[in-house]
């Protein structure tokens, strides 16, 4: 009563502050307890919609940084301001600032992005649960975490905490820029340093919701994938996370080099200023959000070496067995070759063309052997070929890295996959197929939007990825009674879990093919030629 007393004469100036100290005296989980849908975080009270018919509640839209505007444009995450009334958490905050997600229907894009969104389990009563945080994918230059494929009801559904965000994109969070520099120490990875500041929100807060901060894994697909094995690599992300889940994607190496370094993104960026003719920091932030997008139009800004975030590359870091020693579950699936990745493929007008590209990419000594590995005797067979070598070295090669770098030097249990699941409903294992069953969300994919609904083998192999996701979450292991046993990875040429219809342990198939490519790695690193010989 005595607490209630004080708050309630409090000035309305003073009842924030109020509202985060109650946060940190009162037990997490009494505080929201008291009133269902109400939860008191360290900024202030929050108030979900009603549950769904399965008891999960959704809390959407909670800032957990500061709006990046203004003078904040470019600088590291900030703490967001508490507020004293209790905030509406029923409404996805806007997306990020990007570009619009090809073949998607437009969404409305704010600098005002940072917000997250937490799906609570039935039942809260008992034990924490265990947190699963997902990243979305769409190449740090397009997404939200409002995407309907990545809905989370179905999992939490299953007794887990579900977590996702909006991270800067593009320009907006990946600009790097001399001024910047010397303003913080380094520039380049905002939408990184967005995302370690979301997981950093998840410890602070999650136990109110009913979580275990001591049971976190950090999960995501594509680009959010990468993100993955870019924060196991990064010094900033220690003790923000206890397992790890990558699918399609480890190291953001792209199909002709590795991570930039700082310089490359420096020059990234003066191109940028030279575009908009901003050439100061403070002409480049007042610059209107619409316009700045406009301006970097097909320019890639993404993840680089910035020295702070990512002191190295990633790949080296976990050569050396400097990345998060944590159990992971990694894997990518049978075509790879995501359509907006063709235009980035080797010449393949004719099997001549396509070789000769190659030959310059990997040199003669290795030509013989690239032909063994990716053989074309037909200009279709050229395409095909060449299709299936960018998505194995946009995402496949480095996937498969990844599995083997983590069993050698990562000191814990690992668990790869290859994803070759077809049906009426989801004719290819492609980039992306993947999401829908693993969330339980069996929309209309978007390489098939004509197929079929999803039918009975369709949600029948939905639940047995949920079930062996949401295993791996709550002790490491996506082992479980009914489902068929996932053998730990032994390291390249050993046995992977091939998900298709009847999910079963396959000997490493893409052993030769991929180990190919990792061969031409030098201290963590793809050859610099490779910068100019993919043209």
């Amino acid at each position: 009563m005595q607490q209630r007393t004080r708050w309630a004469s409090a000035p309305a100036a003073g009842l924030a502050l109020s509202l985060v100290t109650a946060a940190v005296t009162l037990s997490p989980v009494s505080a929201s307890a008291a009133t269902p849908g109400i939860v008191l975080t360290d900024t202030g009270l929050v108030r979900a919609a009603a549950p769904d018919a399965n008891g999960v509640t959704a809390f959407k839209g909670i800032p957990y940084a500061a709006a990046p505007v203004g003078a904040l444009r470019w600088k590291a995450p900030q703490p967001a301001p508490a507020w004293k009334d209790v905030r509406p958490a029923d409404a996805f905050g806007p997306a990020c600032w990007g570009t619009q997600q090809p073949g998607a229907p437009s969404v409305a894009m704010s600098e005002d992005c940072l917000t997250l969104n937490v799906w609570q389990p039935p039942r809260r009563l008992g034990p924490p649960k265990a947190v699963m945080v997902w990243l979305h994918g769409g190449g740090f230059q397009f997404g939200s975490s409002a995407d309907p494929k990545y809905d989370g009801a179905r999992l939490a559904a299953q007794g887990i905490e579900v977590v996702s965000l909006n991270y800067r994109l593009g320009a907006f969070g990946f600009l790097a820029q001399p001024e910047l520099d010397r303003e913080a120490g380094t520039s380049g990875d905002f939408g990184l340093q967005d995302q370690i500041a979301a997981l950093r929100w998840v410890q602070r807060n999650i136990a109110a919701f009913g979580g275990d901060p001591g049971n976190v894994t950090l999960f995501g697909q594509s680009a959010g994938a990468h993100a993955v094995g870019l924060l196991m690599s990064s010094p900033q992300s220690g003790g923000l996370f206890t397992k790890a889940i990558a699918q399609s994607g480890a190291f953001w190496d792209s199909e002709y080099g590795s991570v930039p370094p700082h310089a490359a993104a420096l020059a990234q960026g003066a191109a940028l200023s030279k575009a908009l003719n901003a050439p100061g920091l403070a002409d480049l932030r007042a610059v209107p959000a619409d316009r700045l997008a406009a301006a970097a139009g097909s320019a890639f800004f993404a993840p680089s070496i910035d020295g702070q975030v990512l002191s190295d590359s990633p790949a080296a870091v976990f050569a050396r067995g400097g990345q998060r020693h944590v159990p992971l579950l990694a894997g990518y699936t049978g075509a790879e070759d995501f359509p907006v990745f063709d235009g980035r493929a080797l010449p393949h007008a004719s099997p001549q063309e396509f070789y000769a590209a190659a030959g310059r990419l990997f040199g003669a000594s290795r030509a013989a052997e690239f032909a063994r590995l990716y053989p074309a005797a037909t200009p279709a067979e050229a395409a095909a070929q060449a299709r299936r070598l960018v998505g194995d070295m946009v995402i496949a090669e480095q996937t498969w890295e990844l599995l083997g770098l983590q069993q050698r030097t990562g000191g814990s249990n690992v668990y790869g996959y290859t994803f070759t699941y077809t049906s009426p409903y989801s004719p290819a294992p492609a980039h992306v197929a993947d999401v829908p069953f693993v969330f339980g969300n069996l929309l209309p994919q978007y390489f098939a939007p004509q197929a079929p609904p999803a039918g009975e083998a369709d949600r029948a192999f939905s639940d047995t990825l949920t079930a062996y996701w949401t295993n791996f979450a709550l002790r490491g292991d996506p082992n479980g009674p009914g489902l068929p046993d996932w053998p730990r990875y032994a390291g390249p040429g050993s046995k992977l879990m091939n998900l298709d219809a009847e999910p079963s342990a396959v000997t490493d198939p893409d052993a030769a093919r991929l180990g190919f490519l990792a061969s031409f790695r030098t201290n963590g690193r793809f050859p610099a030629a490779w910068q100019t010989a993919g043209s």
